[in-house]
């Protein structure tokens, strides 16, 4: 049976909330020593694959007005918190991961914009490309792969 639009307790949001909650732990136990750590890459791992269930489950079950604003919220959340993580433990650069958390805020504020204007901005092709390529990269950065 479809979800009301409107609707706020649905399984796709509670997988999202899930991964906005869970989002911290994830950055308190990525290591200080540069050397990656496996828990870390299998818990990076697990919030990505909810990402992947919350939009099926959104497909499934029908997308929700929550749903389209707090999964770009989590996924901005996770994705942004783990680079400058990364940053904080000399893994990642400055200068790539100011340039995206610049471009995220920018998208963010022109959906809000357009939003109020009644238009929707799914994801598109390419948003989900880019944001498969970050998953892909922070999970390289996460794990102990040994040189």
């Amino acid at each position: 049976m479809p979800v009301d639009q409107n609707a706020l307790a649905t399984w796709a949001n509670a997988v999202t909330v899930s991964r906005i909650l869970v989002s911290p732990l994830l950055f308190i136990v990525v290591p200080d020593d540069n050397a990656g750590s496996w828990l870390a890459a299998w818990l990076w791992f697990g919030l990505c694959v909810s990402d992947v269930l919350d939009g099926y489950l959104a497909r499934r079950h029908g997308t929700t007005k929550s749903g389209a604003f707090l999964d770009p919220l989590a996924d901005k959340v996770l994705v942004l918190g783990a680079m400058f993580t990364l940053v904080s433990r000399d893994m990642f650069g400055i200068w790539p991961v100011v340039i995206i958390a610049v471009r995220e805020v920018v998208v963010s504020i022109y959906r809000v914009v357009v939003g109020a204007r009644g238009v929707s901005v799914p994801a598109s092709r390419i948003a989900k490309v880019k944001t498969l390529s970050q998953q892909v990269s922070v999970g390289f950065a996460l794990a102990p792969f040994s040189a």
